[in-house]
């Protein structure tokens, strides 16, 4: 039963290096980590299998303070929900909804501070 997924992505996720928890932002309780992103979606491993098709209302707490910000706030739509390849743990992807231009910004720099570099990704030779 091992079905290959379409890759629908449009712009290339960026493997991050560290891991940012996610928050409910209602709550106040964690909920994962972000493990890949983009100013589109992401991918969040957590403990417990997250429904899907739903709206989630995140704050990500940053880790320093990025143009006056403390946090992000962002609504995402979760798209699909499976086992992560570590025991007890689950991957859930999300389309990021109605982001804000601020989140876009903070996305590409949460992406340029949080990512692996390469020579070839940095411009060297």
């Amino acid at each position: 039963m091992d079905k290959k997924i379409k890759e629908k992505r449009l712009i290339k996720r960026q493997q991050l290096k560290s891991y940012l928890q996610v928050y409910n932002r209602k709550t106040g309780k964690p909920i994962g980590y972000i493990v890949n992103i983009s100013s589109e979606g992401l991918r969040l491993v957590s403990n417990i299998p997250l429904l899907t098709h739903s709206v989630f209302e995140f704050r990500v707490k940053l880790p320093r303070e990025v143009n006056g910000a403390k946090h992000i706030d962002f609504d995402a739509l979760s798209c699909w929900c499976r086992p992560d390849v570590s025991p007890d743990s689950f991957d859930t992807g999300f389309k990021i909804v109605d982001a804000p231009q601020e989140l876009h910004k903070l996305v590409n720099g949460l992406t340029n501070y949080f990512s692996f570099k390469t020579e070839s990704s940095s411009g060297t030779k």
